[in-house]
């Protein structure tokens, strides 16, 4: 017996990282997936994003699970094309019980510094994005009766973060949104509830840029910032988060151990918010 047998789980930004994991153990706890990615990289962040080829690898670890799953190229921005999986979705499978809005992105300067491009793509995203995945599926939910929505704010969405103003208002008016979809949904019995990670080891992190603000120069390596990790976290031993503690969080939220729960806003950071700053002392093992 799975924790979500028998349930339809709908995951944004699941090629890879976070999604993945999301994915992954909805379909290990027994709820099919529709697996949603953007097709195609965006100009103002400077990695790949996740790929068609990394998105059929997440469908295939479902199927693995024996597990139904539909995937679909849509960015979250483009409220019709996540309306279109929604309809596609509750055709194929004839319900859908939850929604993890996690697509994200991550880029960084000084406020000051940012364009409007910058500035716009990333609320757009990360916000707005997340307004439209809940959008899409409230009327289902509310028609149901029923629903879990989980939705993938940050650390920063109660703190701020050094040159990612942009960022730190997306996630903050993610937490926000959250409350107000709670509140708003609460009467058709669908909850919204939001998780805050920390410092998560995904590919949105593997890139030259933060391996240099983890080593604090230009040429930083993945092993500067692993190593940096350990001053994010209190917790001992804990340095970059796998991805799958989201994941675990975000499926007891979305099951009937949380039933009663709507609204909140869970902090999975290893204790970081505890700090005041960066933990200069770490244990590291």
């Amino acid at each position: 017996m799975g924790l979500l047998d028998g349930k339809v789980a709908l995951v944004t930004g699941a090629a890879r990282g976070q999604g993945r994991a999301h994915a992954l153990t909805c379909a290990r706890e027994g709820a099919d997936v529709i697996a949603v990615d953007v097709p195609d990289d965006l100009p103002s962040v400077p990695y790949p994003l996740g790929t068609a080829e990394e998105l059929a690898e997440t469908a295939r670890g479902v199927e693995e699970h024996d597990r139904r799953v539909l995937t679909a190229a849509a960015d979250v921005r483009d409220q019709a094309a996540l309306d279109a999986v929604v309809a596609q979705g509750v055709a194929e499978f004839g319900r859908i019980d939850i929604l993890v809005a996690n697509a994200g992105i991550w880029t960084r300067a000084p406020f000051w510094e940012l364009t409007d491009a910058q500035w716009e793509e990333m609320l757009a995203v990360n916000l707005t994005g997340v307004w439209h995945s809940a959008k899409a599926v409230a009327p289902h939910m509310m028609e149901r009766r029923a629903g879990s929505i989980v939705v993938i704010s940050s650390a920063n969405g109660v703190e701020p973060g050094q040159n990612y103003a942009h960022y730190c208002a997306a996630k903050h008016g993610v937490v926000g949104l959250m409350k107000n979809i709670a509140l708003e949904l609460a009467p058709f019995g669908v909850r919204c509830n939001a998780i805050c990670p920390g410092a998560i080891d995904t590919p949105m992190v593997n890139q030259p840029a933060v391996y240099d603000m983890f080593a604090g120069r230009e040429g930083g390596t993945r092993e500067d910032m692993l190593a940096g990790g350990h001053a994010f976290h209190a917790l001992r031993g804990t340095g970059f988060l796998d991805p799958q503690v989201i994941a675990d969080a975000a499926l007891f939220l979305n099951s009937d151990l949380a039933a009663a729960i709507t609204g909140a806003t869970l902090p999975v950071e290893a204790g970081h918010l505890l700090l005041p700053g960066l933990n200069l002392a770490p244990v590291t093992a």
